[in-house]
């Protein structure tokens, strides 16, 4: 098994044989019988589904650099796509997916899923692919927006940082501060350009919507989430592994690194599978 989020090499995908998933092949045309992708979800407690809405209205600006460190999905077809995660961009096909609006209330954003599943564009909840969701079936948030990665220390860093970040912001609407303010399409952007460069190149500010260097904007992300890293005992361990992640690259380098050394994708591939099982 190779941890991949996409198939570096041309590949069928085969639908699971269930009405559901034969409708959505069927409505969904190339977008369903193409997505053959390995994304990585975090699912976060919250005490409430107040608390949960709070924390999605405030966690936005703070995904994309998520997808850049997990960045591993940089070869579609046989192709070097030019992304670090091609997955979010096959992910993008989607009519639902993407980073939402603010939503202000449990009602406004029940209302909104309402509507999502009535205009006929998706067939059921189960398929609002926000960026971050509230769970149909758990007491928890849905990160959503990461590739799986390559490497089990860099998952043990996304779901770190994304327990850290739910703490935080959950927090901030515990104590009455306000979300940042963030457009819809700056968030957009900023996803965009985490999945096209991800640590190679600048990333969007969540504070300020501008472009700077990618190791200071996921190094300020573990400062955001400060407290409540050190709190939940985990600030000595995400701190190593940035540092590991930084120091080396995400999946997305390890692919285009070995890929450069062999010059045959299912040599890659193995490597990557020796990775995987290390």
């Amino acid at each position: 098994m190779a941890a991949l989020a996409t198939s570096p090499v041309p590949v069928e995908p085969s639908p699971v044989h269930s009405e559901r998933y034969e409708q959505m092949s069927e409505d969904y045309g190339l977008t369903a019988q193409e997505q053959l992708t390995c994304g990585c979800h975090v699912h976060v407690g919250i005490t409430s589904a107040e608390e949960g809405v709070a924390v999605l209205d405030r966690i936005g600006p703070w995904l994309a650099p998520l997808l850049a460190l997990s960045g591993n999905s940089p070869y579609w077809q046989n192709r070097d796509s030019s992304y670090d995660s091609f997955r979010y961009q096959v992910w993008g096909r989607w009519p639902s997916s993407g980073p939402p609006g603010q939503f202000g209330t449990v009602q406004a954003y029940r209302e909104t899923i309402r509507q999502m599943v009535e205009t006929g564009a998706i067939i059921d909840p189960g398929m609002v692919y926000f960026n971050a969701r509230l769970s149909d079936h758990y007491p928890t948030i849905e990160v959503r927006i990461a590739d799986v990665c390559l490497r089990s220390g860099d998952a043990v860093l996304i779901a770190g940082l994304v327990r850290a970040l739910v703490e935080t912001e959950a927090r901030a609407w515990r104590e009455g501060r306000p979300p940042l303010p963030a457009r819809t399409e700056v968030l957009r952007l900023a996803a965009w350009r985490a999945s096209r460069s991800g640590l190679h190149d600048a990333l969007l500010s969540p504070l300020t919507g501008k472009p700077e260097q990618a190791a200071a904007v996921v190094t300020g992300l573990a400062e955001h989430c400060r407290d409540a890293l050190a709190d939940a005992g985990d600030a000595g361990a995400v701190a190593e592994l940035l540092a590991a992640l930084l120091a080396r690259g995400n999946g997305a380098a390890f692919q285009r690194e070995a890929y450069h050394r062999c010059g045959h994708l299912p040599e890659m591939i193995g490597r990557a599978v020796d990775v995987t099982g290390s």
